[in-house]
């Protein structure tokens, strides 16, 4: 792409970082995020996720393209209709990895809990 301004300078532009690369830039996608969550309790019809989620259907359709290429949803059709479900074992990476943050903060709030009691305490 290609931007020609007034004086005739031209600018390439660099083009954005592929989001359908690996599980973890998949769900950097808020929206991405919000049809796994919905897809967490069942399998799911393509129309109730638009319903749901008050999403449009072009969109939808484009963010249950990138998780189902980067392994985070499987799919099945029946008759017109595709039914998408979450994939437990390619999500658990990303569960893994969020957890090792999750003992970090919970280390440090422990630390301040035992501060804030510490100077709590009469001398």
């Amino acid at each position: 792409m290609l931007d020609i301004f007034l004086y005739g300078n031209i600018i390439q532009t660099m083009p954005r970082a592929s989001t359908t690369s690996d599980a973890f830039n998949a769900v950097a996608e808020p929206r991405r995020r919000d049809i796994l969550s919905f897809l967490v309790s069942r399998e799911r019809a393509v129309n109730d996720i638009v319903a749901t989620l008050n999403l449009p259907q072009p969109s939808v359709s484009k963010h249950l393209r990138v998780l189902l290429e980067v392994g985070l949803v499987g799919v099945r059709r029946e008759g017109r209709q595709m039914f998408y479900c979450t994939n437990a074992d390619a999500i658990r990476p990303l569960h893994e990895w969020t957890g090792t943050f999750e003992r970090y903060w919970s280390r440090q709030l422990a630390r301040v809990k035992e501060r804030a009691e510490a100077s709590e305490k009469p001398k």
